[in-house]
């Protein structure tokens, strides 16, 4: 499967983004996907996934209820809502998928998008 990630910006903090990614090839419901951010000299941490039914979700601590998982099958395509951006969401935002349950480890993902930046000023 292809991923193409976009909507990322410059936002001021407290404001809202939301990205997209678009997935082609294999069928896009047999997969769970996930968003990943890295920060200049950090590692590639967890943000949020959905499972391969697409019906649970799961967020990192840091995020949860300010960003929002989603998919439209129709559109073969994972979103992240972000509102309420802080300055410490500023990372380049990746989307993945991989075959199989939701994972929290990056390493469990094959498929990668190529990023897209996320700024958020203060």
């Amino acid at each position: 499967v292809q991923l193409q990630a976009s909507g990322g910006g410059l936002v001021q903090a407290g404001g809202s983004l939301r990205l997209s990614c678009a997935a082609s090839g294999r069928t896009f419901s047999s997969y769970a996907m996930g968003w990943f951010r890295q920060a200049p000299g950090k590692e590639r941490e967890f943000v949020a996934a959905i499972s391969s039914s697409h019906r649970y979700t799961y967020y990192a601590d840091s995020v949860k209820a300010r960003f929002t998982i989603s998919t439209d099958n129709a559109k073969n395509t994972v979103y992240l809502q972000m509102n309420s951006l802080k300055p410490e969401d500023t990372a380049v935002y990746y989307c993945a998928a991989r075959d199989g349950s939701a994972s929290r480890r990056r390493g469990d993902y094959l498929y990668w998008g190529q990023g897209t930046q996320v700024t958020v000023s203060s």
